[in-house]
């Protein structure tokens, strides 16, 4: 793929996940997903509620990954295995583990690394909504 096409792939990605950024989280930093941080002594955040709301997923230097974790998958609790593909031009998995699940039914969030076979990885967090 050359230079043109990536930029024009990569600006349409962008411009489809702006509708869905509560969904998709496209940067690096510490707390993209626009939910508000936890206490950090309590590991919880009252404010959310994963099996309500849902959860918001921010992804570690992103370049059109994406992963929706849904309210059923967060109250069924069983280890998942979820491909963050989306609009990249390569596959990635994360494993969210039953443990995890427990997490994030107890309203706390969880950080996942992604696998791949393009020698990179990403950090992938994923918080009550």
């Amino acid at each position: 793929m050359n230079r043109k096409t990536f930029i024009k792939k990569t600006a349409g990605a962008i411009l489809i996940a702006l509708p869905a950024a509560s969904l998709i989280g496209c940067s690096s930093s510490d707390n993209d997903s626009g939910v508000p941080d936890p206490d950090p002594d309590s590991g919880e955040n009252p404010q959310v509620n994963c099996i309500d709301n849902g959860t918001a997923v921010a992804i570690g230097s992103n370049h059109g990954h994406t992963l929706v974790v849904s309210k059923a998958d967060v109250n069924a609790g069983n280890e998942k295995t979820y491909s963050i593909q989306g609009s990249s031009g390569h596959d990635h998995t994360i494993t969210i583990t039953a443990e995890n699940f427990t997490s994030l039914k107890n309203n706390s969030s969880i950080s996942v690394v992604s696998t791949n076979d393009d020698d990179h990885t990403h950090s992938v967090t994923v918080s009550c909504a």
